[in-house]
């Protein structure tokens, strides 16, 4: 459902969510406005439909940067083991050892606002967490006896990784990358509620929740409507982890 209010955002919402109506701005909620308007007379409701397009941007394309790049960490560390191990987990473990919040803010502090750039301070922020997640199989896997007999018989290294290894830590990385996708969001709209998200004016969550605070006793969905929308997405994809966990592993089916 969430996926598709992003998509059809320019038919569910019902006015563009730029429109700006400085003259009715704060006026209560009524049957055009049902969730009421901002300060800037723009309305509440379609700005929190088309939020909904950069919390899924943000959530997909920075697990995907994440997963790529912490995945090829823990698979090179664990298959590989001696002095790159050593280099590429200790590196991880100093990554680790930053709140995600702060992590984020560093980078971001570096690039500078913006919807990519936040995108890739995400993604570096989950990268530590994927590489854990894809070291310890990778370890248990490479010393199986499938992988031996196919190194005996002369079968490379890529071609193992990309045959052998990568399929048996796959569903584990599928599993905790629909988690991280609900952090992601979460951290998003964190970045954006400090003022290091999107510019303005694209609407984002965070950015709403800011603006709204001051403006809860006369708009209250101002700030409670993207926040009811953060919750349940978050809610949605952690959901969807626990279902894909159930589905994938052997011993919860049993």
């Amino acid at each position: 459902i969430i996926v598709f209010i992003a998509i059809a955002a320019p038919i569910l919402a019902p006015y563009d969510p730029l429109d700006q109506s400085v003259s009715s701005r704060l006026d209560p909620p009524s049957r055009e406005h049902p969730m009421g308007l901002d300060d800037k007379g723009r309305d509440i409701l379609s700005r929190v439909i088309y939020g909904t397009r950069i919390a899924l941007m943000v959530g997909f394309f920075s697990v995907l940067v994440g997963g790529a790049l912490g995945t090829a960490i823990g698979v090179a560390a664990g298959y590989f083991g001696g002095k790159i191990d050593s280099a590429l987990m200790r590196l991880t473990d100093v990554m680790l050892a930053f709140p995600d919040l702060i992590t984020g803010l560093l980078v971001l502090a570096v690039l500078g606002p913006g919807l990519w750039k936040m995108i890739f301070a995400i993604g570096l922020t989950i990268a530590p967490r994927f590489a854990r997640i894809a070291y310890g199989p990778t370890l248990a896997i490479k010393g199986k006896e499938f992988v031996e007999a196919a190194r005996s018989i002369g079968v490379r290294d890529a071609r193992l990784l990309r045959v052998h290894i990568l399929p048996n830590v796959g569903g584990d990385l599928l599993v905790f990358g629909s988690l991280w996708t609900a952090s992601a969001i979460r951290l998003e709209a964190s970045l954006s509620f400090i003022g290091l998200g999107v510019a303005p004016p694209t609407p984002t969550w965070g950015q709403m929740i800011r603006e709204g605070t001051i403006h809860l006793t006369t708009v209250p969905m101002y700030s409670l409507g993207p926040g009811l929308a953060l919750l349940l997405t978050v809610f949605a994809f952690n959901l969807v982890g626990d279902g894909l966990r159930d589905v994938l592993d052997p011993k919860a089916r049993a």
